[in-house]
């Protein structure tokens, strides 16, 4: 699933600062962010609250813009 959206979302901030926000590891919050790793729905609801954007995204079959 491509995730591209979810790295501009997060725009300049760095991988590590949302992934210690969201309390998981750079390297997991990385493999969400490059589509290898799909969130579980505590790790999506968590990560869409930092950023900013509907949880469910995630879970879309587009690609829609937040």
């Amino acid at each position: 699933m491509d995730m591209k959206w979810l790295a501009e979302i997060r725009g300049k901030r760095s991988q590590q600062s949302v992934a210690d926000e969201i309390g998981m590891s750079q390297s997991g919050y990385a493999s969400i962010e490059t589509g290898a790793r799909t969130p579980s729905v505590i790790m999506a609801k968590r990560i869409a609250a930092v950023l900013g954007f509907e949880w469910t995204r995630f879970f879309e079959d587009d690609d829609r813009s937040a």
